[in-house]
């Protein structure tokens, strides 16, 4: 572990270590922690007790985040003809056919944050694969990005909204975003109750024994505040 600067450690003598806090007092404190000047991000880190190798146990799904993400998202819809018109009118930043096709591929282009596509398309999207799967930025029906031209509209101002996509990585973690530092406590505690609620939704059957064994919350440079994965989670009444 590198060597940390005096604010650091400052901030980390706020957190007190091993201890499980509660929502309300978490969030306080992982703004309380913050101490850079720059508008951090919010992040929620869960360690799940799923085998990431089983497929019946893995962990994919979107949540809607009520406060939004605090930042501007920009959209990119891949469309022809007349899904291109109802991408155009839905808002998109950019609305791509062969020409973008080409430049995503030949010169990796991906300055834009979410990617919608109309299901016709997805036979000349998949070849960009290469480019835009590393990034985290293939349309994909599970996650609600390939849609019908009619439902663009949602799709778009859903993704704008902060619509955040979260699936489990090879270590069966989650990593999701929350907001930002600057967000108000009750911001932040809105976006984090709306993703350990979609969290538990999307508990897959072939788990078993606890769940979530760890949820932490953290800023981008801020220490890691360790919550009640049990409370949160674990034990919370589900529909």
């Amino acid at each position: 572990m590198g060597k940390h600067g005096k604010k650091y450690l400052e901030a980390v003598k706020k957190v007190t270590p091993g201890k499980e806090y509660s929502i309300p007092e978490a969030v306080k404190l992982v703004k309380e922690a913050s101490y850079v000047k720059f508008n951090e991000t919010v992040e929620l880190h869960a360690r799940l007790g799923i085998d990431p190798r089983q497929s019946d146990q893995q962990v994919r799904t979107t949540v809607v985040l009520p406060a939004g993400l605090g930042k501007t998202v920009r959209v990119l819809v891949f469309a022809e003809g007349e899904a291109a018109r109802y991408a155009e009118a839905a808002g998109a930043d950019y609305v791509a056919g062969d020409e973008m096709i080409n430049k995503i591929r030949t010169e990796e282009w991906t300055e834009f944050d979410i990617t919608i596509a109309v299901p016709d398309m997805m036979r000349k999207v998949s070849p960009l694969g290469k480019v835009l799967g590393r990034k985290g930025l293939m349309p994909n029906p599970k996650a609600g990005t390939v849609v019908n031209p009619e439902d663009l509209e949602r799709a778009v101002s859903e993704a704008r909204a902060g619509r955040v996509e979260f699936r489990n990585d090879k270590t069966g973690n989650l990593h999701i975003p929350l907001g930002k530092i600057q967000f108000t406590e009750d911001q932040i505690t809105q976006n984090l109750t709306a993703v350990l609620d979609a969290v538990r939704r999307a508990k897959p059957s072939g788990v078993k024994g606890i769940y979530v064994r760890r949820l932490v919350l953290t800023s981008t440079m801020g220490p890691s505040i360790k919550l009640d994965a049990n409370a949160a989670v674990n034990t919370a009444p589900t529909e």
